[in-house]
């Protein structure tokens, strides 16, 4: 007889996601959705695997012009201490979740890409896929995460706000930038809109193709959907439109590549 469900112990690195967002949730969070060219960007990148033999993701590289767009202005990735004094980090930290399989199943582990914008993309992919063959315990938080489970709910809460006012163990235990859910939506078109834990949040979505007149001839183009999220309370829309400059001026041209 075919048992009607199944019985799996919830994940313990969920537990403490669930005590992230609802830390997150009562930040003052902006979104901007926007649309990326990246026909040229994917072409340069196929040329690298095809010529070079070496492997660079697309989620990798957006890491990389991330963290270079940063780079020009630190503020937008500040965080604000108790004494309400800004702490402008000279290094990207990037935060991102990368999916790892075992006997369980799929398990996402965030780990951190320490000084991102002092790396190069074929340096940050190295490091990602590094991280998907490393056991469990010792990717990212799941290494303190014994220790953390243990904690009262109260504690726990508590933890997240005290992290928060605490710009330098921030950064430690979460960076300082967020980039999350890398193609989530695969082809065709799709935005995310998260719970934004950091002070700049980037959510990758679906690639799209439409037609793009160039040179007064229409063109197919590949265009990614993503989502810039930022702490109004930290970061004005004028700072972040001039990062969105960057960013796509960066990640369209992949002069870097």
């Amino acid at each position: 007889m075919i048992p009607k469900y199944t019985i799996k112990p919830f994940p313990p690195i969920r537990r403490a996601t669930i005590d992230l967002l609802e830390a997150s949730s009562q930040k003052h969070i902006i979104h901007g959705l926007i649309e990326v060219d990246v026909t040229y960007t994917r072409e340069k990148l196929r040329k690298i695997r095809r010529e070079l033999n070496k492997e660079i993701s697309l989620s990798s590289y957006v890491i990389y012009c991330v963290a270079k767009a940063v780079e020009s202005d630190p503020s937008i990735q500040a965080y604000r201490d108790r004494h309400n004094q800004l702490y402008l980090f000279n290094e990207v930290d990037i935060s991102t979740p990368i999916e790892r399989f075992n006997n369980d199943g799929v398990t996402i582990v965030p780990i951190i890409i320490r000084a991102a914008n002092q790396k190069t993309p074929f340096d940050i992919h190295n490091e990602i896929e590094t991280a998907r063959n490393q056991p469990a315990t010792e990717v990212g938080v799941q290494s303190t995460m014994r220790f953390y489970l243990l904690l009262p709910g109260f504690v726990k809460r508590l933890f997240f706000r005290f992290m928060d006012r605490h710009p330098i163990q921030m950064k430690k235990m979460g960076g300082t930038v967020m980039v999350s859910c890398l193609n989530m939506f695969g082809a065709g078109v799709g935005w995310g809109v998260p719970v934004a834990s950091h002070t700049l949040n980037l959510t990758l979505g679906g690639i799209v193709v439409k037609p793009q007149l160039v040179k007064e001839k229409l063109e197919n183009h590949e265009f990614l959907c993503l989502t810039v999220s930022v702490d109004h309370d930290l970061v004005d829309g004028a700072p972040m439109t001039r990062l969105i400059t960057r960013f796509k001026k960066i990640l369209e041209k992949a002069d870097d590549l």
